[in-house]
């Protein structure tokens, strides 16, 4: 096991769809409890564009508008203050700078699956 966590079987690692999006749209998103952006996604033709809710304020509107990023996709919307968060947004905590958001290293084809 890792940690104290549970292992889980690759059965059930499948039943977690991550994608590969673009963010299309920044705004601010000053109703949340903690600072964060409102943002489109961009996930091609099959899914289409999703809204989410990010904590990814250590990010530049700019550095983030058209950014590839991981998104899971198949979590139920949530209501965050006044928007329906309809993907999560994948990163990890960094101690010098905040969230880093996980990418692909190279423009990948939007609606791709990660496996």
């Amino acid at each position: 096991m890792a940690g104290d966590k549970m292992q889980i079987s690759y059965n059930d690692f499948e039943k977690v769809e991550m994608r590969v999006g673009k963010i299309v749209e920044v705004k601010d998103f000053p109703e949340a409890r903690s600072p964060s952006y409102k943002l489109r996604i961009d996930f091609g033709k099959e899914i289409g564009v999703k809204r989410s809710s990010a904590h990814v304020t250590n990010y530049g509107k700019d550095e983030l508008l058209g950014r590839q990023v991981i998104c899971v996709v198949n979590f139920p919307p949530k209501q965050i203050a006044s928007t329906v968060s309809e993907v999560l947004v994948l990163g990890v905590m960094t101690e010098k700078h905040g969230i880093s958001l996980l990418e692909p290293d190279k423009d990948a084809v939007l609606g791709t699956r990660v496996y």
